[in-house]
């Protein structure tokens, strides 16, 4: 079997509301966990393929099994905090290239947790 090395380093957001003057909430962002990770390139299905024409890319990370890693759900965000900007983007201060997680399997291996994660739009 083939050791798996975990080369990447993302964070995982959990959503939280902030309070705005006049009792309302403004959507944001919390980190709630950062690991590495083994990103592995998705290919292959139709929807793959269509989202890859619309300019997104769709990957599937492997990250160790622990309590923090499986409260992540898709309603959570993942960051690669080794790419993206430094400083954060558009009013939101947390570094790195923002993902939309679109799957969270952490049932299959007792060891690791799979994650389908989608760039290329608002994550």
């Amino acid at each position: 079997m083939a050791e798996t090395i975990l080369r990447e380093r993302f964070a995982f957001d959990f959503p939280q509301g902030a309070a705005r003057p006049g009792g309302g909430t403004r959507p944001g962002w919390v980190q709630q966990h950062e690991c590495r990770v083994e990103a592995i390139y998705q290919r292959g299905s139709e929807v793959v393929e269509a989202a890859r024409l619309e300019g997104r890319a769709v990957f599937k990370i492997q990250i160790r099994q622990c309590e923090a890693a499986r409260a992540i759900t898709s309603a959570c965000r993942a960051r690669d905090v080794r790419r993206g900007f430094p400083e954060g983007e558009a009013g939101d201060p947390l570094p790195g290239t923002r993902y939309s997680i679109r799957e969270v399997d952490s049932i299959t291996d007792r060891k690791w947790i799979f994650i389908v994660i989608e760039g290329g739009k608002a994550a």
